[in-house]
């Protein structure tokens, strides 16, 4: 566990060392494990990890269905919206299929139409991690579809070493330090042996040096 004092020093530290830009930049952390074997899948991590302040920028998600679940998904202000005649056309256009699927980071579809997407635009969102959420006819979507905006997906595959965006620069230092200390624990409670299984953590913004958290 990292201590939370160290945590909005090392972000502050790394927004001060940060070439001054006229726009907001985003915050990322590095986390390197260690004594941990990611060929074995049990070991991988697959999480999505609500942040207490959001991202601070825009993050795309996509609803794939018809009737009452499109209904919600337009309240909702979804980024894109997909019919079930959509998702055939979209096996046939593979250059289109890919483009949605590195665009869009979250996507939710109705039951009923998730054998169709696995089929057409499988192996395009699978390899990404982006297979829908499935949503049942009686699920309201639009509290999950708040809850993704302000999260994010940790994947790792294989890798001991990965990066998630945890701000921005135009949050406040005390709001990035929250949702790092929320990833950092989040991630350590998945580990076979918490923080024995980190090796380091660094804090960075988009054109800036990398600072030493752990």
């Amino acid at each position: 566990m990292v201590d939370r004092a160290k945590i909005l020093d090392a972000v502050k530290t790394a927004i001060e060392k940060a070439p001054k830009r006229k726009f907001s930049e985003s915050i990322d952390i590095t986390i390197n494990l260690k004594n941990i074997d990611m060929a074995q899948p049990k070991n991988r991590i697959d999480e999505t990890i609500l942040l207490p302040h959001g991202t601070g920028e825009k993050t795309g998600i996509c609803v794939i269905g018809k009737g009452d679940i499109v209904t919600q998904a337009k309240e909702a202000k979804v980024d894109l919206i997909i019919g079930p005649e959509e998702v055939e056309r979209l096996g046939g256009a593979p250059r289109e299929a890919r483009r949605v699927a590195s665009t869009y980071k979250y996507f939710l579809a109705e039951t009923a139409v998730m054998p169709q997407v696995g089929r057409f635009l499988g192996p395009r969102l699978g390899p990404r991690g982006r297979m829908p959420m499935p949503i049942t006819g009686q699920t309201d979507i639009r509290p999950i579809v708040e809850r993704l905006r302000n999260s994010v997906k940790i994947r790792t595959k294989d890798k001991t070493v990965f990066s998630t965006k945890v701000g921005s620069t135009a949050m406040t230092p005390e709001q990035v330090a929250e949702n790092i200390d929320a990833v950092v624990k989040r991630i350590e409670s998945v580990l076979e042996q918490g923080h024995l299984n980190v090796r380091s953590i660094f804090v960075k913004t988009t054109m800036g040096p990398s600072v030493r958290l752990v």
